[in-house]
């Protein structure tokens, strides 16, 4: 757990190049989407000047009287434009004339930036998309032993906060950089055309809102860290307390629960009141820097305009172009917390996607039209961690169509025989063949293709029965459907349910009991008609009447199919073949149950703890 807390608090940098590059390659599918964007952002900078450009030529052309003091540069390229216009109007008429100008660059600006958060969102959502489709592609091909090590919580932040944080960089991060580039290269050119004192005068308060910016980013940095530490201890323990929650209520475990939970919200409230702080002291030393940068430039220009060496309409063009100035750079600090934000869930991300598929497909692997199942263990080792062995020189052969029963303790070996039969792990030593061949050479497809397998703890997935049984397959007929839930007697209880075969499953099958869910299971099995039948505890959960009832069905489903049972029960696996008794990792006893009996074992041994009435008989041979 404390792995999982530490990596929601690492960072990294806050920009990676290597990172940014594979993040970058998101976008060039949509391409077009992108520099159309670019494009309109461009179009949208040029056209947020014309409010400035419009408020100097209406003062210097028209509202300060004719022949009073000089002209900015700007007039006097719109007295230009008239000029070659042969149009001279008055007063007024310009005065009107560029207010309905005014008015139509602010309907066209409207325009724009609709269609530019149109498209910067749609590229977002694209990008998120695929990436998304990605991750979900590669957590279904990692091993078992990756989801062993790994809580499910933190993978479904990497599909959806981590995901999210890099939405908002290509929507709110790399695309508005460009519009901010553009505002800013736009108004410091007209700065320097109206003119290039007064723009290094407005330019003097530069190195206080960078300094501004720059201890709020140290210290945003720190607060970002604590934050997400904190909200992922949160939700490591609301996922481990609503999982749990029937062991919390069944031991009156509420009270100190609810004391836990309030420690960490409390810490996850303070750390954030904490960065309110920052942002609290930060925003209004924005607004005082460029209230002073304003009062420089009325000061300085001030002077200027009552010297004649300045007009009144580039002064007020100066005083507009400076608060369109300053606000990119102090938006800075905000698209720096986005980067790191997505440069910290890209490099976790990344790191999910750059884990290696430990099994997988050879190449020209082995897919056979007819499975046989023929299953054999040559002198097999498997560990779970480094040399902590599970099995130990496990060898035995199956033939086509046996039945083979497992029994032994809890921890000697028997699923994790069946977890290796289908490629979930790889075992260090040895070899497993299934008809003659080593599993590793077989498409993995192919290979569990020929398994079907009933677990005690049956899963089930959100939707309807059908869907249950079908598993995917949606192309089967209800007809094929319903003969499987007949033959294992499912049939009976489906139909008692609303809507029968198409009444809704909640999560995991919570409005089901056990046998319920565990009679689905063989129904699922049954239709998919497989080469290999698996059961591990199948009948554990199943009332011993419903046992009775499906005793027929499993001798039908067991019928020329190769049969692995592990159970506990002995009364389940007397008419085995044979039966396989496994004693810490090792396979130390194979016969029937009558051949067992007589070896008086360890077989033995199990049969008498769970039979001592029984056993005194079989004891006096």
């Amino acid at each position: 757990m404390k792995e999982a807390q530490h990596e929601e608090e690492i960072l990294g940098k806050a920009y990676d190049a290597r990172l940014m590059r594979r993040l970058l390659g998101y976008l060039r599918p949509h391409r077009r989407i992108l520099i159309t964007a670019i494009g309109v952002i461009t179009l949208a900078a040029i056209i947020g000047l014309a409010g400035p450009v419009l408020t100097i030529i209406a003062i210097d052309l028209f509202i300060k009287p004719a022949g009073s003091g000089p002209q900015s540069a700007v007039a006097l390229a719109a007295v230009k434009v008239l000029d070659g216009l042969d149009w001279h109007p008055d007063r007024f008429t310009g005065i009107s004339v560029l207010g309905a100008i005014y008015l139509g660059m602010l309907a066209f600006e409207f325009l724009l930036t609709y269609w530019q958060t149109l498209l910067v969102q749609t590229l977002g959502q694209n990008v998120m998309y695929e990436l998304r489709q990605k991750v979900f592609e590669h957590l279904q091909r990692l091993d078992v032993q990756y989801y062993d090590r790994t809580p499910v919580g933190r993978l479904i932040t990497r599909l959806t906060t981590d995901v999210d944080a890099l939405n908002e960089l290509f929507t709110a991060g790399v695309v508005a950089v460009f519009e901010d580039v553009f505002s800013l290269l736009g108004i410091v050119i007209l700065m320097f055309v109206l003119d290039w004192r007064l723009a290094l005068v407005a330019f003097t308060v530069l190195p206080l809102l960078i300094g501004v910016t720059l201890w709020f980013k140290l210290h945003a940095r720190d607060s970002y860290r604590k934050v997400r530490t904190r909200i992922a201890r949160i939700n490591t323990l609301l996922q481990e307390h609503i999982s749990g929650m029937a062991t919390v209520q069944l031991f009156n475990r509420e009270g100190a629960s609810y004391a836990e939970f309030d420690r960490s919200n409390n810490d996850h409230r303070i750390v954030n009141i904490d960065a309110i702080f920052f942002y609290a002291v930060f925003y209004p030393a924005v607004e005082l820097v460029s209230a002073l940068g304003v009062a420089l430039i009325i000061w300085y220009g001030g002077g200027q305009v009552i010297h004649g060496a300045l007009t009144i309409g580039a002064l007020v063009g100066f005083i507009q172009l400076s608060h369109r100035f300053y606000q990119p750079i102090s938006d800075l600090s905000e698209k720096y917390n986005i980067l790191q934000a997505a440069m910290a869930s890209s490099e976790r991300i990344f790191r999910l996607l750059d884990t290696p598929v430990q099994i997988e497909s050879v190449k020209d692997a082995h897919k056979p039209r007819e499975v046989r199942g023929e299953i054999e263990f040559r002198n097999v080792w498997f560990a779970y961690q480094d040399e902590d062995w599970v099995l130990r020189d496990i060898s035995f052969r199956i033939a086509p169509g046996e039945r083979v029963a497992m029994v032994g303790h809890t921890g000697a070996g028997k699923t994790t025989i069946t977890n290796l039969l289908m490629r979930f792990y790889e075992v260090q030593r040895g070899e497993i063949l299934l008809d003659g061949r080593n599993i590793r050479d077989w498409d993995l497809p192919a290979l569990r293709g020929s398994f079907a397998i009933v677990l005690q703890d049956v899963f089930l997935f959100s939707g309807d029965i059908a869907s249950n049984i079908r598993l995917g397959h949606e192309e089967w007929p209800l007809a094929v459907v319903e003969a499987a839930a007949s033959e294992v007697h499912a049939d009976g209880f489906i139909q008692r349910l609303p809507g029968g075969y198409q009444a809704e499953v909640m999560e995991r099958g919570a409005t089901l009991s056990s046998g319920q869910k565990q009679l689905i299971a063989f129904a699922r099995a049954l239709a998919f008609d497989p080469k290999v039948l698996i059961l591990d505890e199948a009948t554990a959960s199943i009332d011993t009447q419903t046992e009775i009832l499906i005793q027929d069905a499993l001798e039908r489903l067991q019928r020329n199919r190769t049969s692995l049972v592990i159970a506990h029960r002995l009364s389940t696996i007397q008419h085995a073949d044979r039966i396989l008794v496994l004693h810490k990792g090792r396979l130390r006893e194979s016969g029937t149950h009558d051949d067992l009996l007589k070896l008086r074992g360890l077989y033995y041994r199990l049969y008498q703890l769970q039979y001592r009435d029984q056993a005194a008989p079989v004891a006096a041979d």
